[in-house]
């Protein structure tokens, strides 16, 4: 499901990045730098709010009540630099759903925001079906029938960029920002040993090795 967020930060390098991760979990995001312009799109009532607490204008405390005056179940993540415990109570007292200090991985912000999507929504938590495993994306398990695979957090990331492409020959260097995003410094090999690692746990899935390239996913 298409869910559209609404995206306050006013760091405009942080929002770029928080956007381009957000958007690629399929999701419709329209991003604000600053709380004037997102209050003008309240009446909108988006799926989800994720709202940075210290803007230029208007703070997040102000937006989040007028955000819960015009809808009271638009679900909202808080996002903060201040001090984590007061913003985290008051976020709460005003109606906040989750919190998410500063700093933080966006890959942690996309499964808190995923996560927030399905028990708001109840929508189905099986993202596909890879015979024969069952792979349930919001609660980031795998199943073969009725046996849970004990995956690590990269091992189930490198299985979700698999499964959303299948066919499609990724490179290391796609496997290596994917997953350990941009700031890794160290060699590619690590994707080689994410592999082997997933191969193991899931004998029964058809990982090829692109020789010189990377590796591809095909139905067995």
């Amino acid at each position: 499901m298409s869910f559209r967020i609404y995206l306050v930060e006013d760091d405009p390098n942080l929002n770029l990045v928080l956007t381009s991760y957000l958007q690629k979990e399929g999701w419709q995001i329209s991003s604000f730098l600053a709380g004037v312009e997102a209050r003008q799109a309240i009446h909108n009532t988006p799926d989800l709010w994720i709202l940075d607490i210290m803007l230029p204008d208007i703070d997040g405390y102000q937006l989040i009540r007028e955000i819960k005056a015009n809808s009271l179940q638009t679900p909202v993540i808080f996002i903060s630099a201040r001090d984590a415990d007061i913003d985290r109570v008051v976020g709460l007292e005003l109606g906040s759903d989750d919190y998410l200090p500063k700093p933080f991985l966006p890959r942690e912000l996309v499964i808190r925001t995923r996560r927030l999507l399905e028990r708001v929504y109840h929508t189905n938590t099986t993202f596909q079906t890879i015979p024969p495993y069952s792979i349930y994306e919001a609660s980031r398990t795998v199943k073969l029938q009725e046996t849970i695979i004990d995956l690590t957090s990269k091992e189930f990331d490198l299985l979700i960029l698999f499964t959303k492409n299948q066919g499609r020959a990724l490179s290391r260097e796609q496997i290596l920002m994917h997953i350990w995003g941009d700031n890794y410094f160290g060699s590619d090999r690590v994707v080689d040993d994410l592999v082997r690692r997933l191969r193991k746990k899931m004998s029964f899935l058809s990982i090829e090795t692109m020789y010189g390239y990377g590796y591809r996913m095909v139905r067995s």
